[in-house]
Order: structure tokens, then sequence, then C-alpha cells
């Protein structure tokens, strides 16, 4: 039986490092509680063998585990230099044109018109993560003109940023658009869309999707902090990509933007994964810097449902390492009384909505007899997404005869799921509560649990049942 002792939730990527059944089932016992299949590498097989061995070790464990298929989303970058790299310095002026052949210390192929098209003297380019800054000077029909304002070298394929600047790109690639059906039927539970600048974007996303999977909005571009209202509202999820977006806006904002876009969907009763560079000296080292366990601990004092491990656990040396850390991490914070001082001032009131009076109420008598967990049975998943908006101290133990919606809710803030088949009424729901409970050693005997439910039972939005009951 796999116990974990938080309700942060751990999402790790998987690639080379990390694609045989047992290094996945050892990520998965040491903390990984949903996988990311990155689509900007492997291939269609990879990913597909990849999802079987997960799905295998659901049966094996019985535990529903979510899966999010990130699409790779437009990449910018510069074309190839004669020499493969160039060195610049401070002043060096360079043009970048749509001319295919190889470049050189006065110019490279910018392979992107719109890109030219939309930028205007004065705009800034940043390449290479930000190493490289250049402001545009100079404006063509088919080509720009920049100085050097920062950076020592360039080189083949550097992948650019644009800041303050919506470019007319679709987020949508063709190889996204394919890869996008491929996830789909491979039965991916989400799916995490990059480059998003505007809710059209989302939107797009969505009517492709048509409700196979769940939308995951990556927050890598400074336009969709802009239009975040509108974007979340579109969304079913979001992370927060901060590395491109870090690369973008100014460092110093980072943490603040993290906060704001934290509590937004926090508040939206959404799922919030926090990701990028989270441990990322673990790709060589055994052990993370003192900077990078606190990035960790804040996003967790933060709000977050999730944090994320990238190259990690894709490709790093030390992936088994990474997620061990990084879940006694997410436990030390948990422990600590001023995280849940922080929670609960920051505690969410109900929303005009009988349902989520029902959340509150339960969250609210949980905390009163000190109840063991709370235990949601749903149908759509709404009930203990509002659950988990609360934050709550004990675990939240979702009953559902969704598999697909208990997936999805494996990146929740403290959501234990259960994928359950054999009730046809509110009593059985109850009696099958408590077994759960004690069975997943979520409570024991004599603990109280606090059951949410509707009736009439198994009806989608009609939470209206609140009961107490005490465990056997």
């Amino acid at each position: 039986m796999i116990i974990r002792n938080r309700n942060t939730k751990i999402l790790a990527t998987l690639g080379p490092a990390s694609s045989t059944q047992e290094s996945i089932e050892n990520l998965f016992k040491a903390g990984v509680d949903v996988f990311r299949l990155n689509f900007s590498h492997g291939t269609a097989d990879d990913h597909k063998a990849r999802l079987e061995i997960i799905r295998a070790l659901e049966k094996k464990y019985d535990r529903p585990i979510g899966v999010i298929a990130d699409l790779q989303g437009p990449k910018l970058r510069i074309g190839k230099f004669k020499e493969d790299s160039i060195a610049v310095q401070k002043g060096d002026i360079i043009r970048f044109d749509l001319d295919p052949a190889h470049g050189d210390s006065s110019r490279v192929n910018l392979p992107h018109p719109e890109v030219i098209e939309a930028l205007d003297t004065g705009s800034h380019i940043l390449i290479d993560d930000g190493k490289v800054r250049i402001e545009i000077t100079e404006k063509g029909a088919d080509y720009l003109v920049g100085k050097i304002i920062a950076g020592k070298k360039l080189s083949n394929h550097k992948g650019f940023n644009i800041p303050d600047v919506i470019l007319p790109i679709p987020a949508l690639t063709d190889k996204d658009k394919k890869d996008l059906v491929c996830a789909l039927d491979m039965g991916v539970d989400w799916v995490a869309q990059s480059f998003v600048q505007k809710p059209e974007d989302v939107k797009e996303a969505q009517a492709l999707i048509a409700g196979r999977a769940a939308l995951m909005v990556k927050i890598e571009k400074p336009s969709a902090i802009e239009y975040f209202t509108e974007i979340l509202a579109l969304a079913d999820g979001v992370m927060l990509a901060r590395g491109d977006l870090g690369v973008e806006i100014p460092p110093e904002n980072v943490p603040a933007t993290q906060q704001h876009v934290i509590r937004e969907v926090r508040a939206s009763g959404k799922p919030i994964v926090v990701a990028t560079q989270m441990l990322e000296s673990m790709i060589e080292s055994p052990t993370p810097t003192r900077a990078e366990a606190s990035d960790v601990a804040n996003a967790v004092y933060d709000g977050t449902d999730a944090v994320m491990l990238s190259a990690e656990t894709a490709a790093g040396d030390y992936p088994m390492e990474s997620v061990t850390i990084m879940s006694r991490i997410l436990e030390k914070v948990e422990s600590d009384s001023l995280y849940r001082q922080q929670m609960d001032d920051r505690h969410l009131g109900a929303e005009p909505d009988p349902s989520d009076a029902i959340t509150v109420a339960a969250d609210q008598i949980t905390q009163d007899i000190g109840a063991a967990c709370i235990v949601n049975y749903t149908t759509s998943g709404s009930t203990a997404l509002r659950t988990a908006r609360h934050r709550p101290y004990i675990p939240i133990l979702c009953l559902t005869q969704n598999l697909s919606v208990a997936r999805r809710l494996s990146i929740s803030y403290g959501v234990r799921s259960v994928h359950i088949t054999d009730v046809g009424s509110f009593s059985e729901t109850v009696e099958k509560a408590l077994s759960i409970a004690y069975e997943k050693k979520l409570a024991k005997t004599g603990d109280a649990i606090v059951l949410t439910a509707g009736v009439p039972f198994g009806k989608v939005g009609s939470t209206n049942v609140l009961r107490v009951e005490w465990v056997q």
C-alpha cells in the first residue's frame, strides 16, 4: 500500500532516465503522484509505452495515477552559424533576416517572418534564456538590425523570447495538433498547452480536446498574465512555467507573480502546479542547493496544489533522490505551524451555491470534531475540487465511479481518489467510505469521518448531504 504523509502533490517528467517499468515504479513509490509526458522530446511509441507502464501500476497498487501530456508549442529559434557559434560583446551590431544561409558575426537567419513583422525599433530579443539581450535599432521589410545589450556568445538554433509583444503565432502548431490526437487516443488525463498568449488560444485547444481530457494552461508569456482572469475561466487547471516567464518578465517580479497566480487559481477551485527549475542542480548533483529547497518550500507556503520536476527525473543522474528530497520538503512544510496558520489566514468563504456551502461546512466540522478525513462522493469531481480549494489539514478521500475523474483529481491538493463501481445508494456509499478510509489508513477505529454526497444519488452537481460517521 502506498501512503503519502502530505497533501501537496508531486508531478514528475518521464524521459530517458525514467522509462523502464522498474524506474517508473520506483519513482511512484518514492512519492510521484502524477506523471508528465513531454511531447517536446521522444516519439509517440515512447510515450505510449510509458503510459502503459503507469496504467499497470494503477492496477498493481489500486491507486488512480494522473498522466499529463505536455505539448511543445511554437519553438522560436535562430538559424545556424558557419562556425557553429560566434562571440559577441556589448555594442556589437547583428542583422536578423530570412536568408537560410549559415550566419556569421554580422548576420544570422531568423526563420520567423511573423516575428520580424511584429517587432519594431526599441523591441528586444532575448536569446538563450536571456543570456544574450538585443535591442532592435532598425527594421526592414524582411530583416531586423539589433545592438547587443548583454551577452558573450551566440550558437546554432538557440531559442529566443520576445517580451512585451503578442506574437501573431498560434499556440498550437501542426505538430501539437498531431501530438494532441495521439495523446487523447492514448488516454491521457490532462493536456498541458504551451505558449498561451490570449483566451482564444485556450478556446481552440478546448474545442479540439472536446472533453476527452482536462486542459492545463501553461503560464509562460507576459500576455497570459495580462489576460489571466479570462484564461483561467476557460481552463481546467494552470501550470506556472517560471522558466520562460522568468526570461520575459523582470526576475524580481516572478515571486509576486507566483503568489498572485496561486491565490487566484486556488480561489477558482482549480488545480495549480508550480513548475520549472525547482531542483535543477539535482540533474547532476545528489542534493539540492539551499535556494532550491527554499523555492520548493515557498511554493507550498504559497498554497500550490503540486510542484513539478522536469529534467531532474527525465534526464538527470538522480531522479529517485530528486523525488525523495522534494517529498521530504513538502512534508516538512506541511508540518510547520506557520504553514497551517497561513492556510487558515487565507481561508476562503463559501460561494453562493448550496454545494459549496455544504463543502465549507464539512471543512469546519472536521476541525471542530477532529475528524480523520473528509470523504467526498462525486461524479464530476467538482465536490473534491471545492474541498481542495479550502486546503484542509486532513486528507480528502474522493470516491467516484468515473475513473477518468479519479485520475484527473490526483493532481489536486490532498485528494486521495478511489474508483468504486459497486455502490448504488447513499447508505452503501457511507459503508464503503468507512471501509476504504480504514483500509487506506486514513482513519482508525473510533475516528470520525465527515462525508458529503448528493441526493438524488449520483446526480452531477447535487451535493446537498453532510454526514458524520465513526469507524467501527
